[in-house]
């Protein structure tokens, strides 16, 4: 399996650093939350650009896209029943899509639940049509720019809208499009009511991407969730993509969050029949 760390793991160490230590430890690609980078994208200079795909050249390191996608933006909405506030939240992502693969990325998950969450007088249903209407909007970009967006559902702790893997699927058939498929997340998947290895099986047609974390925020093997029929799972069903290790608790500290969660990845993959 191929196996990838989020970038702002490493939260305020320059990209130099984390990008050896990540290396060190046996990661092979990034996933980059673009405020990391600046928290607009469109002050992402051509040049920065190209600087920081340099760099993780440099260190034999594949950027493999972005999430976090409208984190720290204003004014940008994916379920809005505005159709310029939708428009302007396309256009944007259109830009993401282009500094994704100025990057060297093909694939952006899009979570964001502050950006999506149900507003009032909108029902779920009302807001999948919105939403695949801004995904529509974005679908030739990621066309000319060869760009997945991989849409994530998410846990009620997180928000209320696309919160099992079955309203993601329904979110990807709305759009009908090639480019827009479904991305699966461990901790978010443990409050979906069903086993964890069972959602993988079921959307394995349409998953583009997989992010490996614990129920407990913390990094896999780092809490209570078995990793095993997980990871049986994927391999059961040829997903050929990243394993993304992403953390919401750093609490253990840098260097223990992404030493001992791709320790604990190798060792579960080292079991798999």
């Amino acid at each position: 399996m191929k196996f990838a760390i989020c970038n702002e793991t490493f939260q305020e160490w320059p990209f130099e650093k984390a990008f050896a230590f990540a290396k060190s430890l046996g990661y092979d690609a990034l996933e980059f939350a673009p405020f990391t980078i600046e928290e607009n994208v469109f002050d992402i200079s051509a040049d920065r650009r190209a600087n920081v795909r340099q760099l993780a050249d440099d260190h034999e390191l594949e950027i493999i896209g972005l999430h976090w996608l409208l984190a720290k933006t204003e004014g940008l909405y994916l379920t809005s029943p505005d159709a310029d506030v939708r428009r302007q939240t396309a256009e944007y992502l259109a830009e993401l899509a282009r500094l994704c693969s100025d990057l060297g990325g093909h694939v952006m998950v899009l979570g964001s639940p502050q950006q999506r969450n149900l507003l009032p007088g909108i029902d779920h249903d009302t807001a999948l049509d919105y939403a695949a209407d801004v995904l529509q909007q974005v679908v030739p970009i990621l066309d000319e720019r060869n760009i997945i967006i991989a849409v994530e559902p998410l846990s009620p702790l997180e928000g209320d809208f696309l919160l099992t893997a079955d309203q993601g699927a329904d979110l990807c058939s709305r759009v009908d499009a090639e480019k827009v498929q479904l991305h699966l997340d461990v901790k978010a998947m443990c409050s979906m009511g069903e086993p964890v290895d069972g959602i993988i099986r079921k959307h394995a047609d349409i998953t583009a991407h997989f992010h490996a974390n614990d129920e407990n925020l913390r990094g896999p093997g780092m809490g209570d969730v078995d990793f095993l029929p997980i990871m049986q799972a994927l391999k059961d069903t040829n997903y050929n993509g990243w394993v993304s290790v992403e953390v919401f608790d750093y609490e253990p500290g840098v260097e223990t969050l992404a030493s001992e969660s791709i320790r604990y990845l190798r060792e579960i993959e080292a079991q798999l029949i």
